[in-house]
């Protein structure tokens, strides 16, 4: 299993980081970021050499954004009569639940800082302005929130201006995928393997019967790609197994993953997915006991800070007010807020009698 240090990345990722991790992954690979174009433009295709394509690798979103978003770059060769031959293909990820309104500026300025490093490039190279030629980009938001994006994706749209001031605007376009909204005709009309997947991460929250009916259908297609495409046929089948632990209750994944299994068609994928999937279960155990020391330190760290705030209250109170009684210093020992201790101690300081600390006011 050569992707498996891959896949364990994923795996190990936190849930909140998952869609954005596994997304990233599926999009390493061309023939996915083929699949992509077939859905969003299909127009371009057959312009576009994805054999040759090549990521590139670094992100042009700022640090305190990352967050909620991420993005993915290629360059590849563009085939075209005009003077053009190279095209970069920019994949802004969204995997916000809530609609942005101001997407339209947000690629915008993303698009200009790819710009600007390649102008910076060219400086550092010392190349002739006049030869600068900007590479075209295509700009696409992947979206795979649960809520309706219904915000064109315009730099008019947040504004209020007059008509006769729109012609200074800028006006680009920009291709939009919303996952979980688009119609599942329109994810496969290309029968391509990641229009399918897709299909599957549509269902990602829905009943148990709707997930397996869309599993089984998803794998109907993605079992018939031959063995040159073999590679490509194992990333859809891990990425549905890494869907079923990532997103479903841990009483429906022995299930699910055993459908997987009786509706892979090719017995080396079913060989590598029982093997994956036993490794992935392993992984989960090891990962609960790591949490649970982990938990089981941190509690411990903080029991302990309790016992020696109780124990240096209750040697103030013997200093101050002789020692104190079986029932105080039971009252004592029950209280676990280390907040409560402090407020306590700091009454203990100024108390000029036992009376003045209110000992039993656990709300406090």
């Amino acid at each position: 299993m050569a992707e498996e240090p891959e896949i364990r990345n994923i795996f190990d990722a936190r849930i909140e980081h998952f869609s954005d991790r596994s997304t990233r992954w599926l999009f390493e690979d061309w023939n996915n970021v083929r699949g992509l174009i077939e859905i969003v433009a299909g127009e371009l295709v057959e312009l576009i050499d994805f054999s040759q394509i090549v990521q590139v690798n670094r992100s042009f979103i700022p640090d305190n954004l990352r967050k909620q978003e991420s993005d993915m770059v290629f360059s590849v060769p563009f085939q075209s009569q005009s003077s053009t031959d190279e095209l970069l293909i920019y994949i802004l990820l969204e995997h916000q639940s809530t609609v942005d309104p101001t997407m339209g500026f947000r690629v915008l300025f993303y698009m200009t800082q790819i710009w600007d490093s390649q102008r910076r490039e060219w400086e550092s190279q010392s190349v002739p302005k006049g030869q600068w030629r900007f590479r075209p980009i295509l700009p696409i938001v992947f979206y795979t929130g649960e809520q309706r994006w219904a915000t064109p994706l315009t730099l008019d749209a947040i504004m209020d201006i007059p008509d006769v001031l729109s012609r200074f605007v800028p006006k680009f376009d920009t291709l939009f995928l919303g996952v979980k909204d688009t119609d599942e005709s329109e994810l496969t009309k290309t029968d391509h393997p990641l229009g399918w997947l897709l299909t599957v991460l549509q269902k990602e929250q829905g009943s148990v019967e709707a997930l397996s009916e869309a599993l089984i259908e998803a794998l109907s297609h993605i079992s018939t790609l031959d063995e040159a495409s073999a590679q490509q046929r194992q990333r859809a089948i891990y990425y549905l197994l890494l869907l079923i632990l990532h997103r479903r209750p841990v009483d429906e994944q022995s299930e699910l993953t055993h459908l997987l299994g009786q509706h892979v068609q090719e017995a080396s994928d079913r060989e590598e997915l029982e093997l994956m999937a036993q490794t992935m279960a392993e992984h989960l155990i090891e990962q609960g006991k790591a949490q649970g020391i982990e938990q089981g330190i941190e509690q411990g760290i903080e029991q302990g800070e309790i016992q020696a705030k109780q124990a240096a209250l209750l040697k103030l109170l013997e200093s101050r007010f002789d020692s104190p009684s079986e029932s105080i210093t039971k009252e004592i020992a029950l209280i676990q807020s280390l907040s409560r201790l402090d407020s306590l101690f700091d009454q203990a300081l100024t108390a000029k009698t036992l009376n003045e600390i209110d000992l039993h006011n656990h709300d406090a």
